[in-house]
């Protein structure tokens, strides 16, 4: 088998399975482990797929800039976004992260909603400005144009006056192995701050992040309590991570 071939059928079996193990891939292949190893470095170099123990698994299409993400799924973004903001209880004190679903879940809260919610997004802010039962403190912070909210040491020192009743968390990255992932390492300090010191976490998850893996990893499954899912996705999302310790919610069952 040539090498374009052998890469070719790699990435058949990462799209079938969500995942390779280089052990079978070889056996099945009838080429050697370090054949295959270096063909997923190779694959993993062109952003084919992302490299981890043992194998490979999807590359997270969500790393892209927050511009570009904003056209990825929006029909889900939007179904997620309305979901969460229907868990939100008058009273409350919430986190709400940056990113395009989190955009979603600000457009959907209730006009006249009394709360306080607590954002490192200058966008989700800026959503929210009509808002007028509404109190909005914006963490401060070294701004990420990447993804468009402050991170670095201000911001988790900064985050360390609040305890949010719950908290609603984006990822690039929703892996059953591998945990929950993001793309840029500031961002996975400040997501890990505000779930430790949240009543409640959940993870906004629209499906092109399910089975994806990014560099950085947030927290595993048990440091989180739900996953926010679009009602079409909902079979997909009970497949891989029906198992673990996280409630699965939908806008089938808002």
């Amino acid at each position: 088998m040539l090498n374009h071939e052998r890469k070719t059928r790699l990435l058949s079996i990462l799209s079938d399975a969500g995942s390779i193990v280089a052990k079978d891939a070889s056996r099945e292949l009838e080429v050697s482990e370090d054949t295959i190893r270096r063909d997923l470095r190779e694959l993993a170099r062109d952003g084919r797929l992302k490299r981890v123990h043992g194998g490979a698994v999807p590359v997270a299409e969500a790393n892209a800039p927050f511009a570009a993400r904003i056209g990825i799924a929006p029909p889900e973004k939007i179904a997620i976004g309305k979901r969460a903001a229907a868990m939100v209880e008058p009273g409350q004190v919430v986190f709400v992260d940056g990113g395009t679903t989190a955009l979603q879940l600000a457009r959907s809260l209730p006009a006249q909603l009394s709360a306080t919610i607590i954002t490192h997004s200058p966008n989700v802010a800026m959503e929210l400005l009509n808002h007028s039962n509404l109190d909005v403190e914006i963490v401060g912070g070294r701004l990420l144009r990447h993804s468009v909210v402050t991170s670095g040491a201000a911001t988790i020192a900064w985050l360390d006056r609040y305890r949010p009743d719950i908290c609603f968390i984006g990822a690039t990255g929703l892996h059953p192995d591998q945990g929950i992932t993001t793309g840029v390492s500031e961002e996975a300090e400040v997501k890990r701050a505000i779930i430790a010191k949240s009543g409640s976490a959940i993870i906004l998850a629209s499906s092109e992040k399910f089975g994806a893996v990014s560099s950085f990893k947030i927290g595993d499954w048990r440091d989180v309590d739900g996953l926010i899912v679009a009602g079409e996705a909902r079979p997909r999302a009970l497949e891989l991570f029906g198992h673990l310790e996280c409630e699965i919610h939908s806008d089938e069952n808002a």
